[in-house]
């Protein structure tokens, strides 16, 4: 029998008929992997067309689109393939490509928004929006008409059919006479931030976010008219006098809290509800000026869909220290929890959980408890936290089994370990358990389907020079892929992998039963998504850091993909400019030639200096002088680098001396991980310690009194 066959059912325990989508006459034998039944959604799936980011408004990211199977998917090959920018390598690209009647709609970074033949490839018109670049992450389409922002702050709508710019508004200046905002620079904050996020419409109006808060702006999402761009509505991530939720901040730092919307929202056109994420406040590390739980911060907060007004909100962490920001893209579903149908928001985060609630009131679905926390006065943290009804969908500590296995010397802890003035690890880190993603919600298997991250993260405040959250160098980097069951909150299954997938590696689920997930180098895979397996790869040339979709011309089904990489969480990750379309008739057998991948390990990239040029000697506690080819003058016990010459190029058989120069005030040491190739022990000022390396090979070592000052010898 047919999965997608609709039929009316009884559900036990309701008090009428639940229509469901996949049932079948051994629903109750269903595997515990999956989700099922799931009733038939409020909101259809994309088919012919995937007309938005997400695939509709619900952001389900799926298709109803089933010629591609689990069976036929290996005979998968390129329908066409073109460069978007002339083959650049330059730039990272963000963008959710978005098709509708045909033709596909892509933002570049460089700016260009192009609309392409879905069938051929050609491209039928490019605008370009400006030399200011920023993140491009989806136009929306609507009124005939194509939105996008650009990096000079400019919302542009755009005419679908031939790209002329039919209206412009300028944004972020003086925030149309807002009084909180000063009139003289036109910011809301600390920094006036930027535009972010890809744009959605509906009925009349597009959703436009921002971001900056590592800068201090003040978040705001806007609804624009779509036929002029007139400004309806501003709601201020971090709330003014008077305001609801302006007393969780203490005295004036709601006017540099951050608090960014700079992901996608999602609609619910039933309830006229948008709901948007928020992120964390500013400083995201240091909590000692801003007393208080920071709305909304960290926040999903459902508003008006035509006033602005906030109708109800949820809270993921209060008091953020960790950049724990909300970062993925509601999904709204309809599923069944003990036999009643229930509308539900699934919001994730960085945390790795995820939080289901009732999308009409917010209420938690699985319940939820408010745990107590590790203190610390100075950071003046939250006491509680809240923890969701179900299980995190990865770990919540750092596990030596694992990537997240910590560089050895820092203070380690998991979620909501404190942290101050000394560089600790806690995993999930600032690239968080899920980071920036696109999951995807399936029609046909009931799961929630997420890419994670396995990275850590060094925190401190950032008093002194000091860092936060930093990857610490030498540290290993993977991920995987988890499927939860949004009826429980429960892992499904989940498959470790060797690559980080938690940012922008968005997920594509299909009526055919395949996953389509992209990989930092340059992969795309399509797996079973009953359980991961892997059934399909294709090279793209460049990192695959933008979620797939699926469109329909003249009843043959197409996937395609953006690949062209981006600067999280490997600062190698190859870029590009690859648009590819695939089908099964496809005719390109021929790949990409595939591109260096990024390194599984957080590397050192400091110019290498020679053991000649430096005396194939390391000076402890002191940075290097590269204009002067020797190391600095002043100790440093706060640097990342202040091992002179931090990255060292030498043969082998050469014998090093680390020195701890007599003027140093502090001990210091170089230890090797994870291979224990040396260990010098604490050297006091004026002590020196040698070692010959016999083996070829690229050694880390850092420092136990200051752990995140790490060095590399690399032996030739």
């Amino acid at each position: 029998m047919d999965r997608r066959n609709f039929i009316a059912g009884a559900a036990a325990g309701t008090a009428g008929a639940v229509t469901l989508l996949n049932a079948t006459s051994a629903e109750a034998a269903a595997p515990p992997s999956l989700g099922l039944p799931v009733p038939v959604q409020s909101q259809d799936a994309p088919g012919k067309n995937y007309p938005k980011a997400g695939g509709n408004l619900a952001n389900h990211n799926y298709s109803s689109l089933k010629a591609i199977t689990t069976r036929n998917v290996g005979r998968l090959k390129g329908a066409w393939h073109i460069n978007l920018e002339g083959g650049s390598t330059t730039s990272p690209q963000q963008c959710a490509v978005v098709a509708q009647s045909g033709v596909l709609y892509v933002a570049t970074t460089q700016q260009n928004i192009s609309a392409v033949d879905g069938r051929t490839g050609a491209v039928k018109w490019t605008t370009n929006v400006g030399r200011e670049t920023t993140n491009m992450r989806g136009v929306a389409l609507g009124e005939g008409l194509a939105f996008t922002i650009s990096g000079s702050n400019i919302v542009y709508a755009l005419d679908q059919k031939t790209g002329a710019v039919r209206w412009t508004r300028e944004m972020l200046i003086e925030d149309q006479g807002d009084p909180d905002c000063d009139p003289a620079t036109g910011q809301c904050g600390g920094s006036k931030g930027s535009l972010a996020g890809a744009v959605v419409y509906w009925d009349g109006l597009i959703y436009v976010g921002t971001q900056g808060s590592t800068a201090g702006a003040r978040g705001r999402g806007y609804a624009l008219k779509a036929s002029t761009g007139e400004v309806v509505w501003t709601f201020w991530g971090t709330p003014g006098p008077g305001e609801y939720g302006n007393d969780t901040w203490e005295g004036d730092t709601w006017k540099t809290g951050g608090a960014v919307c700079w992901i996608h929202p999602a609609v619910d056109p039933e309830l006229g509800l948008v709901y948007w994420t928020f992120g964390n406040p500013y400083p995201r590390t240091d909590g000692s000026t801003r007393a208080g739980d920071n709305l909304f911060a960290n926040c999903l907060v459902a508003i008006d869909a035509k006033t602005g007004k906030r109708r109800w909100h949820f809270q993921s962490v209060h008091h953020d220290i960790w950049d724990y920001d909300g970062v993925m893209s509601p999904i709204l579903a309809d599923i069944l929890v003990e036999g009643k149908k229930r509308k539900v928001v699934v919001y994730g985060s960085k945390t790795g959980m995820y939080y289901i609630l009732d999308r009409t009131n917010g209420k938690p679905v699985h319940g939820m408890e408010e745990r107590p926390v590790p203190q610390h006065a100075l950071q003046k943290t939250s006491p509680t936290q809240p923890f969701p009804g179900g299980e995190p969908f990865v770990d919540s500590e750092p596990r030596i089994d694992k990537a997240t296995r910590p560089v050895p010397f820092y203070q380690t802890g998991g979620l909501f370990e404190v942290h101050w003035d000394r560089a600790t690890i806690i995993y999930p880190g600032a690239g968080g358990g899920a980071d920036w993603a696109y999951p995807s919600f399936s029609h046909r298997t009931g799961l929630v389907y997420v890419g994670y991250g396995l990275i850590n993260s060094a925190y401190s405040n950032t008093h002194e020079g000091r860092v936060n959250t930093s990857r610490p160098y030498g540290e290993y980097f993977a991920g995987g892929l988890s499927a939860v069951d949004p009826r429980t909150n429960t892992v499904a299954w989940r498959k470790d992998g060797e690559w980080s997938l938690a940012h922008g590696n968005g997920v594509l689920s299909t009526a055919g039963g395949v996953l389509f997930q992209g990989r930092p180098d340059g992969v795309l895979t399509a797996m079973d998504d009953t359980d991961g397996s892997e059934l399909w790869t294709w090279q793209c040339g460049a990192g695959v850091n933008t979620p797939p979709l699926s469109y329909e011309i003249d009843g043959e089904q197409y996937v395609a993909v953006l690949a062209g990489g981006n600067g999280l969480p490997y600062p190698d990750i190859p870029k590009g400019d690859h648009l590819w379309a695939f089908k099964l008739s496809g005719h390109i057998t021929t790949q990409a030639t595939a591109p260096t991948p990024p390194s599984k390990r957080n590397q050192i990239r400091t110019t290498p200096v020679t053991g000649a040029t430096a005396n194939n000697t390391v000076t402890l506690g002191r940075t290097w002088d590269a204009t002067k080819n020797a190391p600095g003058t002043a100790e440093s016990l706060v640097s990342q680098n202040a091992m002179a010459p931090q990255n060292l190029k030498i043969a082998k058989g050469t014998t090093v001396t680390f020195v701890n120069p007599a003027d140093n005030k502090s001990a210091h040491g170089a230890v090797a991980f994870f291979d224990a190739e040396f260990d010098s022990g604490l050297l006091m000022p004026g002590d020196t310690f040698t070692h010959t390396f016999s083996t070829a090979g690229e050694f880390f070592y850092n420092d136990p009194i200051a752990p995140q000052s790490t060095g590399k010898i690399v032996v030739e």
